[in-house]
């Protein structure tokens, strides 16, 4: 499913890893490692394997905690448990319910709160584990969050990157569904293996029967997921999603959290940040890095010598300050700022002194060349009405090249060098006269479109780019809106105010580059393909051709809207 072979990935990453073990302040001084296997009871009875690996030292150790489903990650936690014992911890990692081979049936997600739970208190129980941080990204992240408020006494820290609390954000993006995340994972963790094509199952309708058309089993959690596109729907507020949600303001130790610009899980992320506990978020540390989902560099043909997308190097720091020393960290908040290479320290995100004015670039239909590129006009607003026109046909959607809500198609995260405008009647293009000077975007950027479309629902998407000093376009944010998202009807013709909301980024746009706006209606498999029929989008069963417009001028301000500092 992944267009980059999995198993020459992970061979990378582990190379990736045992390379920033080496490179870390914190040195080896152990030399031998003790492992074990043994099985921990949960609740019900059921059997769960433990992995321990400890310093061939006496003990009781710092410890490492981690919850993990992916079977195809043992040498990974191999290579951890070493290095760490290698340093004086012991880590302790347990295979989630009905994975490996834990007994029990795996369900995502709904038993990991019960089962870590018991987890930690039998660790309380065992005298050679002395305090405890959980630790873990992506899933192994929401296995540390559903923890963080029922922690027991020896929990004295967490680190959680790459996941957030706020399931909604991480499932859709205003109506649109975020297949290239949701759906692979649904084919990667199907409990038996799935055979089917990813991009077929990606387009297939009705998506909430392509279990049982396509992979061959029925997943009741894939299609509760397909069936609630609405944040406002009870389903993302109450049972587990209601529960994970409420749990930042309830954390009880101080919280590492590390995300990426590029990460999948981003908006969800600065979510939990946001509503953490504020006693915790007072000790906790944030770093927001220009990496992916794996900790990457994500900006194609560039290499920014300050970027230090290295996840191992302040963990250790973190670990040795809150579980070996036993000191209570002070609220750090860091980020890296794209295009000046540079990080910056700052007590929150988006900085409180930062986004103090808005800055607008209008969209404006009349032509600066052939193929028809439109103009971008910063903080002008164009005084003649006018409307660019393209026909959206869902069966031959725009392909993602480049993106930050991606998973399982790997080659195309991040920002990638586009191809010039023209290529499809689809995509129509803006871009603004040469930048007189540098602008520092900080927080989250928005585009106000005045739309209109024939089909009773649809879809629009806007990728925000700027050229480099060779001319090359890459893009740093794409998003997308339905027509209808938050409103119960339209009718086809009518003039509608949209909003495409991005997610955050700290970008530097140096001046001489010329910022680039495509608008488009599919990008997939970054969202879903809209079928520009109305109502519940999984289970629309066919497509029709939309014919839209974007409208320009005083009386339709259509405008990108940048917060800078």
């Amino acid at each position: 499913m992944m267009t980059t072979d999995t198993d020459d990935f992970l061979q990378r990453y582990l190379t990736n890893i045992r390379a920033q073990y080496d490179a870390s302040p914190s040195t080896p001084y152990i030399d031998g490692v003790e492992t074990k296997t043994v099985k921990v009871a949960c609740r019900d009875g059921i059997q769960l394997t433990t992995d321990l690996y400890m310093p061939s030292t006496p003990g009781p150790y710092p410890t490492i905690v981690v919850r993990n489903p992916y079977p195809q990650q043992i040498e990974l936690w191999r290579l951890h448990g070493e290095e760490l014992a290698h340093r004086g911890y012991a880590l302790v990692c347990q295979w989630c319910r009905g994975t490996y081979t834990s007994q029990g049936s795996w369900e995502p997600n709904v038993n990991e709160r019960n089962d870590g739970e018991d987890l930690l208190y039998w660790l309380e129980s065992q005298d050679q584990f002395a305090s405890l941080a959980l630790w873990g990204t992506s899933y192994l992240s929401l296995a540390c969050w559903v923890l963080a408020d029922i922690t027991t006494p020896k929990v004295v820290s967490i680190c959680a990157n790459h996941y957030g609390t706020d399931r909604f954000s991480s499932a859709y993006q205003h109506g649109a569904f975020r297949s290239d995340v949701l759906t692979s994972w649904a084919m990667q963790n199907a409990g038996d293996t799935v055979e089917a094509d990813y991009m077929q199952s990606v387009l297939h309708n009705p998506q909430i029967c392509v279990d049982t058309d396509l992979w061959g089993t029925r997943l009741d959690w894939y299609r509760d997921w397909v069936s609630h596109p609405d944040a406002d729907d009870p389903y993302w507020s109450e049972g587990f999603w209601g529960l994970l949600k409420g749990i930042p303001a309830k954390a009880k130790v101080p919280m590492f959290i590390q995300e990426g610009w590029f990460d999948h899980h981003l908006g969800s992320s600065l979510h939990s940040y946001e509503e953490l506990n504020p006693e915790v978020k007072e000790h906790s540390w944030f770093r927001i890095g220009c990496w992916n989902h794996y900790f990457q560099n994500p900006l194609e043909g560039i290499s920014p010598k300050n970027l230090n997308a290295d996840e191992i190097s302040e963990t250790l720091e973190w670990f040795d300050l809150t579980v070996k020393q036993g000191k209570v960290p002070q609220k750090k908040v860091k980020f890296y700022e794209i295009g000046s290479d540079s990080w910056h320290r700052t007590s929150s995100w988006p900085p409180q002194s930062g986004a103090a004015r808005q800055l607008e670039f209008f969209l404006d239909s009349s032509t600066n060349q052939i193929p028809a590129v439109h103009r971008l006009a910063a903080g002008a607003l164009p005084t003649n009405q006018g409307a660019v026109e393209f026909d959206y046909d869902p069966r031959n959607p725009v392909l993602t090249h480049g993106g930050e809500a991606l998973l399982a198609t790997m080659d195309e995260i991040g920002a990638k060098i586009q191809d010039a405008p023209g290529q499809r009647q689809d995509i129509i293009t803006f871009e603004s006269a040469p930048l007189q000077s540098d602008v520092h975007i900080q927080g989250s950027i928005s585009i106000d479109l005045y739309v209109s479309t024939s089909a009773p629902d649809t879809a629009f998407t806007a990728k925000l780019m700027c050229s480099d000093q060779n001319g090359a376009f890459r893009n740093y944010r794409t998003s997308i809106t339905t027509i209808g998202a938050g409103t119960k009807s339209y009718v086809p013709g009518e003039v509608r105010k949209i909003r495409i909301e991005m997610w955050d980024i700290s970008w530097m746009i140096p001046s001489g580059s010329v910022i680039r706006c495509d608008i488009s209606s599919s990008d997939t498999p970054q969202y879903s393909v809209h079928t520009n029929f109305s109502g519940l989008w999984s289970k629309q069963d066919r497509t029709q051709i939309a014919h839209q417009k974007v409208l320009t001028g005083s009386k339709t301000p259509s405008c990108i809207t940048f917060p800078v500092v």
